[in-house]
């Protein structure tokens, strides 16, 4: 994957929420504010 430079928007991906529904982070596109958690599991 290539970086993604300071000041710039942030590349579209999507994910599945905790009940498996699809979102994108163009789906909050013009929301004030958005917060993002990832889990990356527990070793």
């Amino acid at each position: 994957m290539s970086r993604v430079k300071i000041d710039t928007p942030a590349p579209d991906f999507s994910l599945e929420d905790f009940n498996g529904v699809k979102v994108s982070l163009s789906d909050f596109r013009d929301k004030k504010h958005v917060i993002m958690v990832l889990n990356r599991g527990f070793s």
